[in-house]
């Protein structure tokens, strides 16, 4: 006789969803530059030491300016997908929802990706501007960062989603949130080092 077997996980199911949105504040960017990767990795392969007393070469703000975007293979400007899944992982704690479960039931689909370092982008309608703006580093020393902004924006995200965990009502609500509680990008609201500059907020249109 051969033993029954008793299958006790459901199959998951899994829904896409299309949301228009419509940046009701600055989208302000922040890419890790390439050049600057390669220059620490560069420093950290051969040992080399910083030189007390070497020349600075003279600062670009435009090159950093473009250094800051996130541009896909095929030309156009991209914000990253994972920073839509971390906003709405995070507005869970808005709702009592847990963030651990949340993390195995929410998706954002990309439209392309990164030609720098292939992370996955969705597309950002609007022309971006150069921003410039003091900082404090973190030794205490002020500094000029140039950052590229959108004044106005737009973008179309796909949140795929569990349907055992969420119904589009709650994805729906919980993507509200992250437009006018948590934002996305940097000066955001939920910024990890501040109370954020109020940047990156947006509504769903329709």
């Amino acid at each position: 006789m051969e033993a029954k077997t008793t299958i006790q996980i459901a199959a998951p199911r899994m829904r896409t969803v299309e949301f228009s949105l419509i940046g009701t504040a600055p989208y302000v960017q922040h890419a890790f530059p390439a050049k600057v990767q390669a220059m620490l990795q560069e420093k950290m392969e051969t040992g080399a030491q910083a030189k007390k007393g070497a020349k600075r070469a003279a600062r670009d703000f435009d090159a950093d300016v473009q250094a800051a975007m996130h541009i896909a293979s095929e030309g156009w400007h991209g914000m990253p997908a994972a920073a839509f899944r971390k906003a709405m992982i995070s507005a869970c704690r808005l709702v009592g929802f847990r963030m651990t479960l949340a993390k195995l039931a929410i998706f954002i689909e990309a439209d392309g990706f990164d030609r720098a370092d292939g992370q996955p982008l969705v597309k950002i309608f609007g022309t971006p501007e150069r921003m410039d703006a003091p900082v404090r580093n973190a030794t205490g020393v002020i500094d000029i960062r140039a950052r590229p902004m959108w004044r106005e924006w737009t973008a179309k995200i796909r949140v795929r989603y569990d349907e055992d965990l969420f119904s589009v009502t709650d994805v729906t609500n919980l993507l509200s949130r992250v437009g006018m509680q948590v934002g996305i990008g940097e000066g955001r609201p939920d910024s990890r080092d501040s109370a954020g500059m109020g940047w990156g907020l947006f509504s769903i249109e329709g």
